[in-house]
C-alpha cells in the first residue's frame, strides 16, 4: 500500500509564551488569528515581531498562536546564516542548548537566551493513521517528495498523537531544494 502524505511548507515562525506575548504586546493581551493552520487548534497570528542576530534581522516574523510554554523562533538554515547564527537541528521544544535571539514587538522587546532552532522535518500522524501503517512515535522514516527537483528526504520524524491530523513539515530550504509546495504529496518509504 502507498503511504501518501500532505507536505506543508514552514516558513520561520515564532512561538511565544505568555509572558512573553505581554512584554511584547502589552499586559493582557491575547493574539489574534489570522488563519488556522493545518493542525487542529494551531493558527498563524495577525502579530508579527522584528527578531535582530548578530549580523542580520527579519522584519515581520509571523507568531504562531496559541501561546506555548517556552518561547521558541524556528528558522530554516538559510535563515540562520542571515541572522549570523549557528542553531542546532532540533524537535520543536528541545531548546536546551541552543542560542538566543532579540524580539522587538510593538510594545517593547526582549532577548531570550535560548530558543532558535532549525526544526527537524516531520510528519504529523494522527494514532488511527500510525496504527494503519504500522508507524509508531518517534520512529524514522523516509518520504519521497516528486516536486520538479524530486528527492528522497531521510531521517523524517514520526510524532503520533490523537491531537494531530496527518501532514508533513519541511522548512523552506528544503522545498526549495525540491521544487515542493505546501499541498503536494509526498509519499512515505518503508
Amino acid at each position: 500500500m502507498t503511504m501518501m502524505v500532505p507536505i506543508g511548507v514552514s516558513a520561520r515562525h515564532l512561538h511565544l509564551s505568555p509572558e512573553h506575548i505581554e512584554v511584547l504586546f502589552g499586559s493582557g493581551y491575547e493574539l489574534k488569528q489570522l488563519k488556522p493552520l493545518s493542525q487542529p487548534n494551531q493558527f498563524a497570528a495577525e502579530e508579527t515581531v522584528a527578531v535582530y542576530g548578530t549580523k542580520g534581522k527579519f522584519d515581520k516574523v509571523r507568531i504562531l498562536g496559541p501561546a506555548r510554554g517556552v518561547t521558541q523562533l524556528e528558522i530554516s538554515r538559510t535563515d540562520a546564516f542571515t541572522l549570523g547564527l549557528n542553531p542546532p537541528l532540533r524537535q520543536s521544544g528541545h531548546i536546551e542548548g541552543t542560542p538566543g535571539i532579540r524580539l522587538v514587538g510593538p510594545v517593547g522587546e526582549i532577548t531570550i537566551d535560548r530558543g532558535v532552532i532549525v526544526a527537524a522535518r516531520h510528519i504529523h500522524f494522527h494514532t488511527d493513521d500510525a496504527k494503519k501503517w504500522g508507524i509508531v512515535d518517534k520512529e524514522f522514516v523516509k518520504v519521497r517528495l516528486s516536486g520538479e527537483r524530486g528527492m528522497i528526504l531521510d531521517h523524517v520524524l514520526a510524532r503520533v498523537s490523537d491531537q494531530f491530523k496527518l501532514d508533513m513539515h519541511i522548512d523552506t530550504d528544503e522545498a526549495n531544494a525540491s521544487g515542493a509546495a505546501t499541498g503536494d504529496l509526498g509519499e512515505i518509504l518503508r
